[in-house]
């Protein structure tokens, strides 16, 4: 049986369940469209920072934040477009604004869709028309996030786009990974060097990109708790970022269809034409053993 069911908080907040692999989805379409919470047979899956959460001058920590239109930061937080510039502050405004609900489907699986448009605060740092539709849909362990974006506009409209998931863990040690590249670059030194497999926990803070992918699925096995996650991105994505801070319970692993900076260096930066839409999806799905 599939089920939605809707929580007034501090945030109005949806409930998605799927009865057959007791799975548990919520949404807060208020702050950012964000899926803050998600659970399969009891375990959850993503780390979230409630506390952090409720002041709602703080980006959040935790759960899965939209990225758009950038994923990651801009050189002083400016990009040049038409030899105007213009602010935007680290990983864009969609994870900040509040979404819509347009639409709940609870048959053969269950879904929530949340929809976005351009308004006079974005056009302020992003001069463009459009509208950012997601659909969360929970079938069985697996989680997916379609997503279309549509080009309102004119002219073409330049953009990156990405998940920023935090995942659970307890224990940094008793993870095990399979990303399909050969070599990372520091996001913070800029430095690149060969990826054997696995990270050095000792450091206060890992910022990696891996920009050279040969695959659309990498996945992280939890030995402590005896999971394997599954994440699954279509060949929009051309890098996967991974970061985590010594001490926290949380690891990120990030699909993004452009690296940084992409605004300014147009390095696999996408573009729209007018009046077109573009559709594209990241599956995430667990197994126990």
């Amino acid at each position: 049986m599939f089920a939605i069911a809707l929580k007034q908080e501090q945030y109005s907040t949806y409930i998605l369940t799927a009865q057959d692999s007791q799975s548990r989805l919520e949404v807060v379409p208020e702050r950012g469209g964000l899926i803050s919470h998600w659970s399969v047979q009891g375990q959850d899956i993503l780390y979230f920072d409630a506390e952090r959460f409720r002041d709602p001058t703080l980006s959040v920590r935790g759960g899965i934040p939209i990225l758009f239109p950038i994923c990651g930061n801009l050189p002083d937080n400016t990009y040049t477009y038409k030899g105007k510039h213009y602010q935007l502050k680290q990983h864009g405004f969609a994870r900040d604004l509040p979404w819509q609900v347009t639409e709940r489907v609870t048959d053969d699986l269950v879904s929530l869709t949340l929809v976005l448009n351009s308004n006079d605060q974005t056009r302020a740092v992003y001069p463009f028309d459009w509208q950012l539709t997601f659909t969360y849909q929970l079938q069985g362990n697996t989680l997916t996030l379609i997503q279309r974006y549509t080009n309102q506009s004119a002219e073409v409209m330049p953009f990156s786009t990405g998940l920023h998931p935090y995942f659970f863990t307890s224990d940094k040690t008793q993870l095990q990974f399979e990303i399909p590249a050969s070599e990372y670059q520091d996001q913070l030194t800029g430095q690149v060097s060969p990826f054997t497999g696995g990270f050095d926990w000792s450091e206060d803070e890992i910022d990696i990109a891996f920009r050279q992918i040969t695959a659309q699925s990498a996945t992280v096995t939890d030995q402590q708790r005896q999971l394997k996650l599954t994440l699954t991105y279509d060949d929009l994505y051309s890098t996967l970022v991974f970061w985590t801070v010594k001490g926290k319970d949380y690891y990120c692993l990030e699909p993004w269809s452009a690296p940084r900076n992409a605004l300014n260096t147009g390095d696999y930066l996408t573009k729209l034409a007018p009046g077109k839409s573009l559709e594209t999806s990241v599956q995430l799905n667990v197994t126990f053993f």
